[in-house]
């Protein structure tokens, strides 16, 4: 059995559904639920014996202890997080508590629970910690893409606190020797992501007739893996991957913002035509602060040592993507409501539109 933090996010419940589709082992799913956190997303396991869910908080050690000591889980991976830039800068507590004090809370509970184990069962006990490249801060048009060993240097609040509780889960392998492997992924995109971010906000807009934001120039560039192609990196981390090492995991698609909107613009005029190109509803509005100009992922270590690479390109992962949406506006429509909506009117529609 394995324990999974934050099951009911986005890339926590394509683990979640892609794990149960390939394998018997039972999983143990903790999630607090908080706006982005959608039960619907594994609505199809609702009768499904392998799949546990839990309504709890991370911050819960004496929650998350009950469950370690109750299911005896061989590993955990915690995906737990908050992950939205923009929100960050709007409300960066919420970020320190979840990202910082979550994870701190997790590596007691783990480290406390691996002491109870045998040796055998300790030996291959993992802690698995999701992570980001944006932990490295910002890179120049020509820099080379970010490695394992390139120093960290956030620049929101968001990242910031992913790369401090990075830092945690080094120090408790350090000083504890708690088994723990991190894994710092690029932009990810897929299904059942929640419509702040770039991908399904420009899906949801174009479909409903609404301008399609673009910060700035729309020039940062991004490099794009497909989520699925993400949870088969875990999967192999959490199998083959080195107690202490970390694992850049990218898609090896680096893209500007405004040639994935061109992209996604241009499968919806052919996937769901309207009167006019979808791109005539592109606006440039105000830049967000400390904006990122550039990410890009050097992923030759995890494909040389773990044999991963990702399987969909940017085209044929971009066109699952659209296509699924197109075939769930049920669920589109169900997650575009409350404080989703008060969200884009404070983030975007207060942003006076560019020039650009």
């Amino acid at each position: 059995m394995i324990l999974v933090t934050g099951g009911a996010g986005f890339i926590g419940s394509n683990f979640v559904l892609d794990w149960l589709a390939g394998s018997d082992e039972p999983i143990i799913n903790l999630d607090k639920l908080t706006y982005a956190g959608n039960p619907d997303n594994f609505a199809s396991l609702a009768k499904d014996p392998r799949h546990r869910f839990v309504h709890g908080d991370i911050c819960d050690r004496e929650l998350v202890a009950a469950l370690l000591k109750q299911y005896q889980p061989r590993a955990i991976l915690h995906f737990a997080a908050e992950s939205h830039v923009d929100r960050s800068i709007h409300g960066p507590a919420d970020f320190i508590r979840t990202n910082i004090d979550g994870t701190f809370s997790l590596l007691e509970a783990a480290r406390a629970y691996s002491a109870t184990l045998s040796d055998t069962q300790r030996e291959s006990f993992r802690f698995l910690h999701v992570s980001t490249d944006e932990v490295f801060g910002t890179l120049g048009a020509d820099d080379a893409p970010f490695s394992e060993t390139t120093p960290y240097a956030p620049n929101s609040p968001y990242s910031a606190s992913k790369a401090a509780s990075d830092q945690l889960v080094r120090a408790w392998f350090h000083t504890y020797g708690l088994p723990v492997v991190t894994g710092n992924c690029s932009n990810n995109y897929g299904p059942l992501q929640f419509p702040e971010k770039l991908i399904p906000l420009v899906i949801a807009n174009a479909l409903a007739g609404k301008p399609l934001p673009i910060y700035g120039d729309g020039q940062q560039v991004r490099d794009w893996l497909y989520v699925g192609d993400h949870c088969a990196a875990l999967r192999r981390v959490l199998a083959d991957g080195k107690p202490g090492e970390t694992y850049n995991i990218g898609g090896w698609n680096e893209k500007a913002n405004i040639d994935v909107v061109h992209t996604l613009c241009d499968l919806l005029d052919e996937l769901s035509p309207a009167a006019h190109s979808y791109r005539e509803q592109i606006t440039f509005v105000k830049d967000r602060p400390g904006h990122d100009r550039r990410y890009a992922i050097d992923a030759r270590k995890i494909e040389r040592e773990l044999g991963w690479k990702p399987a969909e390109t940017f085209e044929t992962g971009m066109r699952k993507t659209v296509q699924w949406t197109l075939a769930n506006q049920a669920w589109v429509r169900k997650v575009q409501s409350g404080e989703y909506l008060q969200w884009l009117d404070k983030n975007y529609a207060q942003r006076e539109e560019s020039k650009t």
